[in-house]
């Protein structure tokens, strides 16, 4: 069997600070295409995810950033 070349792998973020245990398992579970991207291919499943998933962090722990930015937020009510 072929190793993989190293430029083809993903990165190995596990060992960058504050990645643990549960960062990897979210990463493996949101690896999983949906249906939708199965159609499309993914030609690194786990690097998609782990970008997904840290966009998803960022909006989280920057909830008003977000809603500056989003058009599917509403605009504030005038009180």
């Amino acid at each position: 069997m072929s190793e993989t070349p190293a430029e083809d792998r993903p990165a190995d973020t596990s060992t960058e600070p504050g990645y643990d245990e549960r960062d990897a398992e979210r990463v493996a579970e949101r690896s999983e295409l949906l249906p939708e991207e199965q159609e499309v291919g993914s030609a690194d499943p786990e690097a998609q995810a782990e970008a997904i998933l840290e966009e998803s962090d960022d909006r989280v722990e920057h909830p008003e950033e977000t809603r500056l930015e989003s058009t599917q937020t509403p605009d504030p009510a005038d009180d």
